[in-house]
């Protein structure tokens, strides 16, 4: 075994060790960053320098953004070499939209990090299959509340697959935790941080829990009723949100559940926190989601979570940013919302997929055909670059495993380490395509390969370059219509009929289609 493993299975040793001793630091982001490298630098003196060395560097290679601290911080995971990631996922009452492509496609190439970089990664991706727009889409189309979430559920994993998403580790569905829920209100009820209403609602205490408005720095006091929360008399303050709605006569028997406090069902909130404990545990290392979800849904699910429990409820908490259209935010009755399937019908999936990677997963992105032209753009100098030889490993079988040895790779690595720098880890791969350009045929494998990890170029070049320019839908010349007049160009070329070759390439030329010759014939791509 070689000495870098040894020193690898001491850290994870050390690390362990670490966390048994000084369990405060592990489980909460907020301890001062000096005071953990200071408790680690003492519990770490009898130790090796060689070895200091290495743990020094191992763990200093993961940043995330923690929007608790609202900085970037060391990561250091509950269980050394474990990471249980939640990201809160879809209410089906509909198809997923663009705004959710944004959320899912970052979280995905995250996950996907998280586990090259050697971490045992539990990535929980939720789907709430009840709540009161279901039950009126339901009723409205006249379909059960099932058929209709079995239906958009299937739709959700279609597109997501389409757009090059990996099914997460686990999908838990709200109705199939009930019971988990019911004991957590129960639980909240006992230390009197819930309470049922006069109208049979249970309720949660907002102003009984202390810390409330730490994810999004609201305070109580600046929270005005009415802004955020309708004013219900029932409640004893306008902040206090409901953990379990009392049933109405109206509603379907599907959208009922028995209760201590009479017949009804979950509130959102409740349900992400008891999914999370029944799947992940107590405290999670890293929970996500959309931009929209920091307040108030994060924000109740610590109170629920840690007012349970009495334990941190996520070290690291992760949001991406917004998706507009056109400098516009997404709305219907603005006209311009797009829902996956209406956008992978008009636009390549990978095109769409680097759209979303290009940006950080921290920053606001704007959906227009001009930036999903550019992204078309980026990725054809790509394909181009790779069409230039087959990307080969050793022994000339083909190739997708990463050297993590070489410069370009060490960058990338760098580059994903900082709080999953996706922009800056494209930019490596434009380094590497000019590098084959120029004549490093061998970095083309590198290139195909570290496209992989950002679920990238893993296609053969020529169906992305003879595809149409980023449009599904396009006007021009036919991949068959472009065969034969290749055809009819060869035929002539070897009739010694110059002119007609050429004009056949020049009227190529003038619908986009642009002609390359060499050893193994004629090839084409779109310009």
């Amino acid at each position: 075994m070689s000495s870098d493993k040894n020193l690898l299975i001491n850290q994870v040793k050390i690390q362990r060790r670490f966390y048994q001793n000084v369990p405060l630091l592990s489980a909460s982001p907020r301890v001062n960053e000096a005071s953990k490298t200071l408790a680690l630098a003492r519990y770490l003196e009898p130790f090796p320098v060689s070895l200091l060395t290495c743990v020094n560097k191992l763990a200093n290679m993961l940043k995330i953004h923690n929007t608790l601290s609202r900085e970037k911080q060391e990561f250091i995971p509950i269980e050394a070499g474990r990471i249980r990631m939640y990201v809160c996922g879809l209410t089906v009452q509909d198809i997923p939209h663009l705004g959710h492509a944004r959320t899912f496609i970052a979280f995905d190439v995250i996950a996907h990090w998280l586990k090259i970089s050697g971490y045992d990664v539990t990535y929980v991706r939720n789907i709430t299959d009840i709540d009161d727009k279901i039950i009126r889409k339901a009723g409205d189309g006249g379909e059960s509340i099932g058929a209709l979430t079995d239906r958009t559920i299937a739709a959700m994993q279609s597109d997501f697959a389409a757009l090059g998403m990996a099914a997460p580790d686990f999908e838990p569905r709200a109705t199939h935790y009930i019971p988990q829920m019911l004991e957590m209100i129960a639980t909240l009820e006992r230390k009197e941080l819930a309470y049922q209403a006069g109208d049979g609602d249970v309720n949660f205490a907002v102003r009984r829990f202390n810390g409330y408005g730490k994810l999004s720095g609201k305070s109580l006091d600046d929270l005005r009723a009415g802004e955020r929360v309708a004013v219900d008399t029932s409640k004893r303050d306008p902040l206090d949100f409901v953990l379990w709605k009392s049933a109405k006569a109206s509603e379907p028997a599907e959208s009922k559940w028995d209760s201590p406090w009479g017949s009804g069902r979950p509130g959102w909130h409740i349900e992400c926190s008891a999914m999370c404990e029944a799947v992940l545990g107590k405290t999670l290392d890293i929970h996500g989601g959309g931009p929209d979800l920091k307040f108030p849904h994060h924000e109740n699910e610590i109170a629920q979570s840690e007012g349970a429990h009495g334990v941190n409820f996520a070290n690291y908490w992760m949001h991406t940013g917004a998706l507009n259209v056109d400098e516009e935010k997404m709305s219907k009755s603005l006209g311009n919302f797009f829902t996956v399937r209406e956008a992978l019908a008009r636009y390549d999936a990978e095109v769409i997929r680097y759209f979303v990677v290009r940006s950080h997963y921290r920053s606001s992105v704007n959906f227009s055909e001009s930036q999903l032209i550019e992204s078309h753009a980026a990725l054809r100098r790509f394909y181009t670059a790779l069409r230039q030889d087959s990307p080969v490993g050793a022994g000339g079988t083909p190739s997708n495993i990463v050297n993590w040895d070489d410069e370009y790779s060490k960058r990338f690595r760098a580059a994903m380490d900082d709080d999953f720098n996706t922009p800056e880890a494209l930019a490596v791969l434009f380094d590497i395509a000019g590098d084959v350009n120029r004549g490093n045929r061998a970095a083309a494998v590198q290139l195909k390969a570290l496209g992989g990890v950002l679920g990238l170029l893993q296609r053969e070049p020529s169906v992305f370059l003879q595809a149409a320019t980023g449009l599904i839908e396009d006007h021009g010349l036919s991949n068959a219509a472009i065969a034969e007049k290749i055809m009819a160009r060869t035929c002539a070329k070897q009739a010694r009929d110059f002119a007609e070759s050429d004009r056949i390439r020049d009227e190529l030329k003038a619908q986009g289609i642009v002609l390359e010759d060499g050893p193994q014939g004629t090839t084409w791509r779109r310009s």
